[in-house]
């Protein structure tokens, strides 16, 4: 099947909620364990849309299977930055779409003047960790405990990605 990565567009957003809520439910990748209801993604894609944000989404058979975002910092001195956010569903993974989602996004994020991209993980999540490295992010620190699921606690990998002017900072 042909993989096709576009920006988020407003009639994505149940499909985004779908792939979005079995991501979280495997309760390992990201900080929330359930998506939020259709009404408040279907306010947050239309924000996203309304203000070109770097939000790009995975089809593959017109399915979504996947997105990734950087959204920038409201404070007028880390309006350079932004926090990334991604995940690609369970049954899709290993394919490279999530490099494939991360470069697009990032390149787009470059365009918009996000200079310093940040971004943690649960620090046994190994894969995307690899993935960040190989795409350019550098390890910054670990917050200790930084995740709770299920009443364990995680270590978050802490990690940044400097491109355009900041790269050379």
């Amino acid at each position: 099947m042909t993989l096709l990565i576009r920006k988020i567009q407003r009639p994505d957003a149940p499909a985004f909620r779908a792939c979005l809520d079995s991501v979280a439910r495997e309760r390992k990748y990201l900080a929330q364990v359930e998506a939020l209801p259709l009404e408040r993604v279907e306010a947050f894609v239309s924000q996203s849309v309304e203000n070109d944000a770097a939000q790009f989404v995975a089809l593959e058979g017109g399915e979504l299977v996947g997105w990734c975002d950087v959204f920038p910092h409201w404070a007028y001195a880390l309006q350079h930055a932004g926090s990334l956010g991604m995940g690609v569903r369970e049954d899709f993974r290993g394919r490279g779409i999530g490099e494939r989602l991360l470069r697009a996004t990032l390149d787009d994020a470059l365009r918009k003047g996000i200079y310093r991209v940040t971004l943690e993980a649960r620090a046994d999540n190994l894969r995307a960790i690899r993935l960040y490295e190989r795409v350019g992010f550098i390890h910054e620190g670990v917050a200790r405990a930084g995740l709770r699921f299920d009443g364990r606690f995680h270590d978050a990998v802490r990690m940044a990605l400097l491109q355009g002017p900041a790269s050379t900072a």
